[in-house]
């Protein structure tokens, strides 16, 4: 294997690294100086989508989780085993996907009412899941000679659901990564980091040219010292000169906040990234941000993990997500082989069930204009001129049976369970509206109840 034909590439990766012109007379852009207008308009189809798949898929799903009687293992195999890379290399000569469907993992996708999928096609690991011109560390070391990425990209354009790439930064494999670890037995000489943001560059731009329009470049591994706020800034533009309209999230910079993944001080990207968390409240309007969980304890293929959290907990964090003007970005970890886990397939089916019915009260939505309800959660949507529909979420029924929206100084106009069942008995109190439930509820998980009001929403805070 010769991992990095890092002499006979050089030259062609600083021509590669060239964004594509515009038009022929063009230079290229500074796009964080984009009006707020423009801004909207290109973030407009993320903030309608609310719900995507998230795939962390790579040659540490071959040990599966599993090392020297440890099975705590995931994606950051290399990392935490401090694995040799030279032997870590020889996991891509057994990874042989030969079950991987793309039509069938994008089928599970929509059904389950996702609209774009997100998959790794390098993790930190530096092993691209496509064929690069750059290196021989990728999918073409494998004895698996598809092209898997090729494979989604078509699949996903007849179904109608958005791709989006994520790509790692940091490269524990890579020579010229700043913080070269100590266990990398192929390095040699000093790292140069202007020299492997050159390779970066001319891989991305092998990912956003031949794959068709990507929805989003989802970045991560920024927080290590060799990348800089100004590398940040300076790849921004440079993905966005090569596809303008693409959204690219806060990991591109270095303002991230830990697990919060919102930007404090110098930040660059389009919206912010939580992790394995909700952030207990939103961030008001115009600020795009999506939380990215897993399903069970780890991102890649961990065949001890058994953890997994019920398809009630998934379809609530939905809600909690979009209730705060917020996406969920939903992980599954498929195998060496190519499957999806069949945990993971339940639970997206139980998702898909629910969205059926009630995926109006998600797609499109706003926040909630409560600060706290007792009983679950609040979407909305304006219906046309003088009218907007508030979408209930009741997660716990009250005991009593009664709906209270404090503070809702709106008239309302009818209220019945979503998706039919008929009329709901509706009141209006003293800056309150209260809506009277049956003794059983149609839906364990989650009971939407649409309640249409007059006007704009106007709540009275500390009602």
């Amino acid at each position: 294997m010769n991992p990095f034909k890092v002499i006979s590439i050089v030259a062609v990766a600083v021509v590669t690294m060239l964004p594509a012109p515009l038009h022929a007379d063009s230079t290229p852009r500074d796009f964080t100086m984009e009006t707020p207008a423009q801004r909207e308009q290109r973030m407009a189809w993320f903030n309608r989508a609310r719900f995507g798949l998230f795939i962390h898929w790579g040659v540490y799903s071959v040990p599966a989780g599993e090392w020297q009687g440890k099975t705590n293992y995931g994606e950051w195999f290399m990392e935490e085993t401090k694995m040799p890379v030279s032997q870590y290399e020889k996991f891509a000569q057994q990874f042989n996907p030969v079950k991987y469907d793309a039509k069938e993992w994008v089928r599970m996708a929509k059904d389950a009412g996702m609209k774009y999928i997100v998959i790794t096609s390098k993790h930190h690991d530096g092993f691209g899941m496509f064929r690069s011109d750059l290196t021989d560390w990728c999918i073409k070391s494998t004895p698996f000679q598809r092209a898997p990425l090729k494979e989604l990209a078509d699949a996903c354009k007849a179904a109608g659901i958005t791709l989006c790439f994520y790509y790692s930064i940091m490269d524990w494999h890579h020579p010229d990564w700043g913080t070269r670890r100590a266990w990398n037995d192929k390095a040699t000489g000093e790292p140069d980091m202007d020299r492997y943001v050159v390779y970066m560059k001319a891989q991305l731009k092998e990912l956003v040219t031949r794959y068709g329009p990507l929805g989003i470049l989802w970045f991560d591994g920024e927080w290590e010292k060799p990348w800089t706020h100004e590398r940040g800034v300076d790849l921004y533009n440079y993905v966005r000169n090569l596809q303008p309209n693409i959204i690219i999230n806060n990991r591109v910079g270095k303002g991230r906040a830990g697990m919060g993944g919102m930007d404090k001080g110098q930040g660059v990207g389009d919206y912010g990234t939580p992790e394995q968390e909700i952030p207990p409240t939103g961030f008001g309007p115009g600020v795009a941000w999506e939380s990215c969980m897993t399903m069970n304890k780890h991102w890649g293929y961990n065949q001890h993990d058994q953890n997994w959290k019920s398809a009630q907990v998934l379809i609530r964090n939905l809600v909690d997500c979009a209730s705060k003007g917020g996406n969920y970005l939903l992980n599954v970890g498929p195998t060496s082989e190519g499957l999806i886990p069949g945990p993971s397939i339940e639970r997206l089916a139980a998702i898909g069930k629910w969205m059926k019915a009630n995926s109006e009260s998600i797609y499109g939505t706003k926040a909630s204009p409560f600060e706290r309800l007792e009983f679950g959660r609040c979407t909305q949507k304006p219906l046309g001129v003088g009218k907007t529909r508030l979408y209930l979420h009741v997660f716990e029924r009250p005991k009593d049976g009664r709906l209270v929206l404090p503070g809702l100084a709106n008239k309302p106009l009818k209220a019945s369970f979503l998706g039919g069942g008929g009329k709901l008995d509706v009141a209006a109190g003293e800056n309150k509206v209260v809506i009277t439930l049956p003794a059983e509820l149609p839906d364990q998980h989650d009971t939407v109840v649409a309640l249409d009001i007059k006007g704009i929403t106007h709540v009275i805070k500390g009602s």
